[in-house]
């Protein structure tokens, strides 16, 4: 599988990575698709301290215990559960973000993680204190590198222009290419790698996906999505599945530097994974770009 830098960081991603999140918390069959994952090529796994409130980490340390150096583990960080109260609260305090690094680092079995994440964030946040926090946890050796995971074209600004973020976690798909007019052309400037997530736009561009589109999308009525999908099939032809072309217009953008979708068994990944084998042409991107729909962000602000 083809490997591509990770902004200007010196971690070197498979194309196509592995959402951890859909894993499910059956431990033996979890670490099964994760280790053919790392068979495959796939060397990108992202979770997040959240995720089945912390156990999706503990099956990603499991998994990786005698394949570390194999492995880039990803995972993020500014949700907290606060005793009394239900749910998570928002958290990107410098205190909680060094508090919580430690669990996480716990769970997974290691004494680093590679890309530690923002999960979220908003324009109010305590900015300054929370990139403070990232930058001495660098320094210490705890974390690699740094990134946000948003969608929020105003935070994202703000983060490259005054952190070191070497990445952005970014909803990119054929059905939402929001961070092509705004996100995906700052981050190739500025060189900081789009971790493309969606890539599938929740199920709906895989085989049976028509299923899924029993509802509107974003600007797409269930009319417009199944029209967009027999086109996109008839692009695909003989050569790609609708996954693989989702997926591979997903890598087209010179920013992207990995599409992460998730798998519930292993045959659902041995599929995404196999979009590493095909290829998109010019002509083909062009023409999914005249078939769907450039969207923008409107309250994400």
């Amino acid at each position: 599988m083809k490997r591509n830098r990770l902004g200007r960081s010196d971690i070197y991603v498979g194309e196509i990575g592995l959402g951890c999140m859909s894993l499910g918390t059956d431990e033996a069959k979890a670490v099964s698709i994760i280790h053919e994952a790392l068979e495959l090529g796939v060397n990108f796994l992202d979770t997040a301290d959240l995720y089945d409130e912390g156990r999706n980490e503990e099956i990603v340390g499991k998994a990786i215990r005698h394949r570390r150096d194999d492995v880039i583990v990803a995972t993020k960080v500014g949700n907290r559960r606060v005793p009394g109260k239900e749910g998570w609260s928002w958290d990107p305090s410098k205190a909680y973000i060094q508090s919580a690094v430690k669990e996480s680092l716990r769970r997974l079995g290691t004494d680093y993680i590679d890309l530690y994440q923002l999960h979220g964030g908003t324009i109010e946040d305590p900015i300054g204190e929370t990139i403070e926090a990232f930058e001495e946890l660098k320094r210490d050796g705890l974390i690699r590198h740094y990134g946000i995971s948003s969608i929020r074209p105003n935070v994202i600004r703000e983060y490259v222009r005054r952190s070191g973020i070497v990445s952005v976690m970014n909803q990119y798909s054929v059905l939402d290419r929001r961070a092509e007019e705004e996100v995906l052309p700052l981050l190739a400037e500025k060189e900081i790698g789009l971790i493309a997530r969606g890539p599938l736009a929740g199920g709906i561009l895989t085989k049976g996906g028509e299923r899924k589109a029993d509802r509107d999308y974003l600007e797409y009525s269930r009319e417009e999505l199944s029209e967009l999908i027999e086109r996109l099939l008839e692009l695909a032809g003989d050569t790609r599945t609708l996954a693989q072309t989702a997926i591979r217009y997903a890598l087209s953008d010179p920013a992207v530097s990995v599409a992460i979708s998730g798998a519930s068994s292993i045959e659902q990944l041995r599929h995404n994974a196999s979009a590493a084998t095909v290829s998109l042409s010019v002509d083909e991107r062009e023409a999914i770009r005249a078939a769907s729909k450039p969207n923008r962000y409107k309250i994400h602000r």
